[in-house]
């Protein structure tokens, strides 16, 4: 057996999927003499001593075949076949209103989480640092008995400064204080990145102020909706019961009253997702003059922005007809509003029957979850954050990182996201649809997309925040404090394009029009998103999916009017937007169509960038596959062939269900789609589908060539 032989056994052999290959060039030649076993075995040694064989790496299909449901074809429904099974098998769990890949991940970045807290609440650490700080907030939320023996107490000192207010105009001044503390009302101020020039930041309102998800719970009489409206009327009574606040019916009353009149005063989410309307800046003096009757001063005095020169006020219209809604409601009035919402923000901190009462109205009622989360499942989204970063949360994310993140994995999604890169860049330059003037354009604005992997290179400092053991509800209001600073501090100085919107421990990733950048914390890089131990095919389809599904964000409805830099700037010719648009039309007219709920639909408007970019991502994912497999073919494994483990990974990424409640909720608040939606209407769509499983027109995820929808 010479090694011209060897070479070409151990690279069939990869083929099979035993072995990673990264290349193998053997010399051919051989010493006279030498056994067959000898000869095998020297370049076995030889190859692994190169580094050309990953000895240890025996790379599986991926494919988690135990939850097939062979009763439902491919060709009719992929995200039933793939989970059926588990669809059918798997309960929600009580304390949760979803349940799924995401979630399943989220419980085991907390296991860990909680692993890294309570190792820092059980151990000694320098006064003032990190570990100190969260060692010992965590003790604050689990010394149970102490928190329940304060009662209401903690949140006492608020209710007294809002019931010394004696004049209607000091509510503005109070508004300002409450945002500061992490109270919400009509007015939400923050400061974000300038959408026309994303080189410097921009104080910014907006409307808020209302309880229930959305404003169509208060206007539309839908039995669900009116059952939300009698649930937030038991709540405000039950929190004025157990502060011991007389006049709970009458307040009540107040909340609803006025909550369904800002309701109806606020733009829909449809609406709000255009970046140009939400873009109105104003001079503060012009600011002013337009909306006389609103106190501006005094609120931007307490959220300490006073000097700012301009705001960019996201929903003019709300503040225009907001002047109304406040002169007709009295002081009283104003009064009971606020301190509900003073009470909704604490419970959570304060004693059991509060919490109890925040849950049933929140979790409970308006999102269908039967029972309350364990207190130390609580105490570990507090301190690390869940969607946002909690009171500690960098400082955990630290932490996270050191003892559960790999550069080896940061590698391998560099090495993805370069594939992706070079997809994007030869799927534009061969659209048909865009002239080559805009096709420049894109181009240049996708060499500028900036890639962060795995962690911040700059953590936060929390030097500023004093945490005591034994105050539970005082750290959370500090912590609130020292962040609104911390985004305080911002207006006026340099554009800080290492931060991140995500701690590492976040299951999710985002992509940021402003800093034209694709986010993907550690925590999402792990199966069934990115498996380091399976062949590329399922990874391609699961986090090789989500990592150009970021991309695309660059190029979706929205995300399409920024430029390269960061800035709200039209980079197209009206041929080619005329063109976009006519392809999006028909996204929306697809989505429209799915009806997860007896009379309910998915809104095709809301969900419009994120359904573009599942679409443009999955295909630009499979694009970049191909492009991995450098000219080779896919390899057979587990019965499917590279394509199909392709697309089966995609569909066990999006393996979900929900609660009734809280799809109800998701239907008029989550820009995404649900995740049956998400798995089955962009492959409809893509050819290279309906040729991995040859579908036909007979079968239900059939679409003629003609209709099918190809926008990257």
């Amino acid at each position: 057996m010479d090694l011209a032989f060897l070479r070409g056994f151990f690279v069939e052999f990869a083929k099979q999927g035993r072995w990673q290959v990264r290349f193998l060039d053997i010399r051919d030649s051989s010493t006279e003499g030498e056994s067959m076993s000898r000869q095998f075995l020297w370049a076995f040694v030889l190859a692994v001593w190169t580094g050309r064989i990953l000895v240890g790496q025996d790379l599986t299909s991926g494919v988690d075949r135990a939850w097939f449901d062979d009763s439902v074809r491919i060709q009719d429904d992929l995200f039933r076949h793939v989970n059926g099974i588990w669809l059918r098998q798997t309960p929600i769990p009580d304390d949760k209103s979803d349940y799924g890949s995401f979630t399943i991940l989220m419980d085991q970045s907390q296991e860990r989480i909680r692993e890294i807290i309570e190792d820092a609440a059980a151990n000694k650490h320098p006064a003032g640092s990190d570990a100190q700080k969260v060692g010992d907030f965590y003790r604050s939320f689990m010394d149970e008995a102490y928190v329940q023996q304060l009662g209401v107490t903690p949140v006492r000192s608020e209710l007294e400064k809002l019931a010394s207010l004696d004049d209607k105009q000091q509510l503005f001044r109070y508004w300002g204080y409450l945002q500061t503390i992490g109270v919400d009302g009509p007015i939400a101020f923050f400061v974000t990145l300038d959408s026309k020039d994303s080189t410097r930041y921009l104080a910014t309102v907006v409307q808020s102020g209302i309880s229930l998800p959305d404003r169509d719970y208060y206007l539309e009489n839908d039995e669900k909706y009116l059952e939300s409206r009698k649930a937030l009327n038991a709540y405000v009574v039950r929190l004025y019961q157990l502060a011991e606040i007389d006049d709970g019916d009458a307040a009540a009353e107040a909340v609803l009253e006025l909550e369904t009149k800002i309701a109806q005063i606020q733009w829909e989410r449809t609406e709000l997702r255009d970046a140009n309307k939400r873009y109105n800046k104003f001079a503060k003096a012009d600011l002013l003059s337009t909306y006389s009757q609103i106190q501006w001063q005094p609120f931007l005095e307490e959220v300490d922005a006073a000097t700012v020169a301009e705001l960019n006020v996201m929903t003019p219209s709300f503040f225009e007809q907001f002047q109304q809604v406040f002169e007709q409601a009295s002081l009283d009035e104003w009064k009971h509003y606020l301190r509900f919402h003073i009470l909704d923000a604490a419970a959570p901190f304060l004693s059991n029957e509060f919490v109890e009462a925040n849950f049933d109205f929140h979790q409970k009622k308006l999102a269908g979850v039967p029972e309350m989360k364990p207190r130390w499942k609580r105490a570990v989204e507090a301190t690390a954050g869940t969607r946002g970063f909690g009171v500690l949360g960098d400082a955990v994310g630290r932490l996270y990182v050191a003892k559960f993140f790999t550069e080896d994995a940061k590698q391998r999604m560099s090495v993805l996201v370069a594939n992706l890169l070079t997809a994007y860049q030869r799927s534009i330059q061969s659209l048909t649809w865009m002239t080559d003037e805009t096709k420049t354009r894109a181009l240049e604005k996708l060499s500028k997309i900036n890639t962060k992997i795995g962690y911040t290179e700059r953590w936060r400092d929390y030097s500023a925040l004093e945490i005591d053991p034994r105050d539970l509800f005082g750290n959370v209001r500090r912590s609130n404090i020292v962040e609104h600073q911390r985004m305080i501090k911002k207006l006026g100085g340099p554009v800080d394009k290492s931060e991140w919107g995500m701690t590492p421990q976040t299951v999710n990733a985002y992509y940021n029009p402003g800093m034209n950048e694709i986010v993907f914390p550690a925590a999402i890089l792990q199966p069934p998103f990115f498996d380091p131990a399976a062949d590329d095919a399922v990874n391609y389809g699961g986090i090789g999916a989500v990592i150009g599904h970021e991309i695309s964000h660059a190029f979706d409805d929205q995300g399409s009017q920024y430029d390269g830099d960061g800035n709200l700037k039209n980079w197209w010719t009206d041929r080619d937007r005329a063109a976009f648009h006519g392809l999006t039309e028909r996204m929306v007219a697809q989505y429209n169509d799915y009806s997860p709920l007896p009379g309910k639909t998915v809104d095709g408007k809301l969900t419009l960038g994120e359904n573009i970019a599942d679409l443009s991502g999955l295909a630009i994912a499979f694009k970049a596959y191909q492009i991995s497999l450098e000219e080779k073919l896919s390899r057979v494994l587990d019965g499917f062939t590279g394509e199909q483990r392709f697309f089966i990974g995609w569909a066990q990424v999006w393996r979900r269900k929900y609660r009734d409640a809280e799809l109800l909720r998701r239907l008029l608040t989550d820009p995404h789609s649900p995740s049956l939606y998400r798995a089955n209407g962009p492959i409809m769509n893509m050819d290279a589908f309906y040729d991995a499983f040859d579908v036909q027109p007979e079968d239900r995820l059939f679409k003629p060539k003609e209709e099918r929808i190809q926008i990257w």
